[in-house]
């Protein structure tokens, strides 16, 4: 199974900058644990987008881990939207990575 979080800042940007370094280490080690496939932030920088696979049989439990253990969560200057997700074309170019 696929998702998108979207994140939205609730600070501005220079709180947010204060996080950012812990924020991108922690994207980084969903990223080394398979579950994070890309990440960047929305342009204009009001937030970002991350494209996660998750495991079929615990789709909420990792989706609400990975938002909570979030710096940005954590620190109170973001909040997660999560979108479960089933895609269509190019599902077989995602299964591969």
């Amino acid at each position: 199974m696929y998702a998108i979080a979207i994140i939205r800042y609730r600070q501005p940007l220079e709180r947010i900058q204060q996080v950012v370094d812990r924020h991108r280490a922690y994207l980084k080690g969903l990223q080394e644990k398979g579950i994070l496939l890309a990440s960047g932030p929305l342009d204009p920088r009001s937030g970002g987008a991350l494209l996660l696979r998750v495991p079929d049989d615990a789709v909420q439990a990792t989706l609400d881990q990975v938002r909570d253990g979030d710096p940005y969560v954590l620190e109170g200057v973001a909040q997660y939207e999560l979108l479960p997700w089933v895609p269509g074309l190019g599902k077989e170019k995602l299964d591969s990575l």
